[in-house]
């Protein structure tokens, strides 16, 4: 049986490969692992969704899940995924379960599910749910005055939007953002937060209707954003995907300022406060050598993580690191958060912007980006290709033709069966032809 989780919970195309029946079953599943029954007590669940349509079909099916295993459901609506981590936590949540696709398109749609505390899921914990739901472990059903109820929480966004603030440090005053919600889960409360802080905020992107979310905008789409903050003369630009999860940014110019940039100049910001754990960062294998190479200029160590921010925040736990994130603009601060948040990444950039008087530009010139090529091949059997001796003597071939200058990265996605390519280099046409060659190899397998 193929893995049901992915690197993010459960993804599909909505009502075919993720139908309500199968989220109804996950729902079940996470509530017997994660919310046993114990006579006397009522576990909670927290359930939240992005505005994408089938998220109204896939919340229905989530909360009869929940509560025909007699959980309690608060519904917290349309919010951002580290609203409903941070819900779950402050409400004292057995789970949380958060229905969004993040940033693919609108006819796809997921389920996230937090533990206690707000935390994702580790990966024997996902296994003991796919098992309880290919085995049909639920057990009896409660009946009668067991069966959970619902509750729609009127306090839910109130309550995120009053944590994130509390982490602002400084007043934005005279600071003009523009801030492309991507039509998703932040449309509402992202601009609120910023101008909250005091900054003025232009939203574009900001009004969802359940088709539109990511379409043509947001952080996997930034022309839109880039045109606005140069028409408007703002200091900067936010973009999130549709949960609102990540967070890219656009410098006065339109230059675009990714996850690894971001990232730096929080760094360095924790390391002048002196809050920077160990003086260490925790990245992915995807970032950018120049990310490694500016942060050792800094005096900051790299760890490197798989893949996916679950295992940036594993690292960040196990370490009681202080600073984490992806090239994708997913960044971890876990003294404020358990997850990636968009929102509270924007607002400390911003906070260190008006804390040095500098411009965004300057504050990311701390790190230059070597030209990276990515390239993903289509194979029918990701994890035999990615191994095949053939293709290990190519990367093998192309390191050595990098030495000390580049570096490759081969590597199965954890979605698809594709075999992700990756080559930076000082040159770009040196990173083209390496990554051309070895996605030739990889095809030929």
């Amino acid at each position: 049986m193929t893995r049901l989780f992915g690197t993010d919970g459960v993804r599909g195309l909505a009502n075919d490969l993720l139908t309500p029946e199968l989220a109804l079953k996950v729902a079940r599943a996470a509530a017997a692992v994660l919310a046993p029954s114990s006579p006397g007590t009522t576990p909670v669940a927290v359930v939240g969704r992005d505005p994408r349509a089938s998220g109204e079909m896939l919340t229905a099916a989530v909360t009869a899940g929940l509560t025909a295993s007699g959980v309690d459901v608060v519904d917290v609506g349309v919010l951002p995924t580290p609203a409903v981590a941070f819900l779950t936590a402050d409400l004292g949540a057995a789970l949380g379960v958060m229905i969004s696709a993040s940033h693919n398109p609108m006819p796809d749609n997921g389920i996230k599910i937090f533990a206690a505390g707000g935390h994702k899921l580790d990966d024997d914990v996902e296994d003991r749910i796919e098992a309880h739901i290919a085995g049909d472990l639920q057990g009896a059903a409660p009946t009668g005055p067991g069966i959970g109820r619902v509750r729609v929480s009127s306090d839910a966004a109130g309550r995120y939007i009053a944590h994130v603030g509390r982490a602002s440090t400084h007043r934005l005053d005279g600071l003009t953002v523009v801030v492309d919600c991507a039509h998703g889960a932040a449309s509402e409360v992202a601009p609120a937060i910023y101008a909250q802080a005091g900054a003025d905020v232009i939203a574009i992107n900001a009004d969802p209707d359940g088709l539109n979310i990511n379409d043509g905008c947001g952080s996997t789409h930034m022309e839109d954003l880039q045109k606005a903050v140069v028409e408007h003369g703002a200091d900067l630009g936010i973009a999130h995907d549709g949960d609102a999860d990540r967070c890219l940014a656009v410098d006065s110019s339109g230059a675009i300022v990714d996850g690894d940039a971001i990232m730096a100049v929080l760094a360095v910001g924790l390391k002048d406060a002196g809050v920077l754990t160990d003086d260490t960062l925790v990245a992915t294998v995807m970032s950018n050598l120049g990310l490694h190479i500016a942060m050792r200029e800094a005096g900051i160590s790299v760890r490197t993580t798989a893949v996916g921010d679950r295992y940036v925040l594993e690292e960040l736990r196990s370490g009681g690191f202080a600073l984490g994130g992806e090239q994708s603009g997913h960044v971890v601060i876990p003294s404020f958060g358990t997850t990636g948040d968009g929102v509270l990444t924007a607002l400390l950039v911003m906070g260190r912007m008006a804390e040095t008087g500098r411009s965004l530009a300057d504050l990311a010139s701390v790190m230059t980006t070597l030209p990276q090529v990515l390239i993903n091949v289509k194979v029918s059997d990701k994890r035999a290709v990615a191994s095949a001796p053939a293709v290990l003597d190519a990367v093998s071939e192309a390191e050595r033709i990098l030495g000390d200058s580049g570096r490759v990265l081969l590597r199965p996605s954890g979605t698809e069966q594709l075999v992700r390519v990756m080559v930076e280099a000082a040159e770009v046409d040196l990173a083209n032809r390496l990554a051309e060659d070895l996605a030739s190899r990889v095809g030929q397998v």
